[in-house]
């Protein structure tokens, strides 16, 4: 393994009862129960997200939530990948592509001494850090910081990358990411060229 593909959520960004499927295998909130099962799966030749499926439901569901989804705006979305520099200078990553969106974000890098899903909480805690220190968390008005509702989702997704042309198709993805919601590609001081 050479590389991953690091992909996490903002707060309702993925519902354990989404139809396109989750990684979960309960739904613990009571409200989101009436709104179906989990919809777990256990791996990606299971995934559901090309199967058509009931918007209006899951725009209820994510109305249903305890606080609304998180939404970056440019301004966090800066904040968030000026946290995310710190974390990965300070634990020696290279990062190879990355891109901020609105709902959700992707990175590709270097295996960390951390396994994946530590790596993943130490780049949600430095995001979350750095929104708080700038103050604009996106729940800055819900609580006294620093007990705010937390704006990422639990958990996250690794593709484990083996390959030079695994990393770059991925790198590619990541920098197109962008594009397909209509936002301009991005490029972040932290992240390096692969190295051919």
């Amino acid at each position: 393994m050479i590389g991953w593909h690091l992909t996490f959520g903002a707060y309702g960004f993925w519902l354990p009862n989404d139809p396109r499927g989750s990684g979960s295998t309960c739904v613990w909130a009571p409200h989101l129960l009436e709104y179906g099962p989990a919809t777990g799966i256990d791996n990606r030749s299971e995934s559901r997200a090309n199967v058509p499926h009931v918007h209006a439901q899951r725009r209820a569901a994510k109305s249903a939530m305890k606080r609304p989804p998180v939404r970056f705006t440019g301004i966090q979305a800066r904040a968030v990948a000026r946290g995310f520099a710190r974390v990965i200078e300070g634990i020696g990553l290279k990062a190879w592509a990355c891109c901020v969106l609105p709902t959700h974000v992707h990175l590709v890098t270097s295996p960390a001494v951390d396994d994946w899903k530590r790596t993943i909480a130490r780049l949600k805690v430095g995001s979350t850090q750095q929104l708080n220190r700038e103050g604009i968390h996106p729940f800055r008005d819900l609580a006294t910081p620093p007990h705010l509702p937390k704006c990422w989702q639990r958990g996250g997704w690794c593709v484990y990358l083996d390959t030079r042309a695994d990393v770059l198709r991925c790198i590619d993805y990541v920098r197109q990411n962008p594009l397909k919601e209509g936002k301009p590609e991005q490029q972040w001081w932290f992240v390096d060229p692969f190295p051919c």
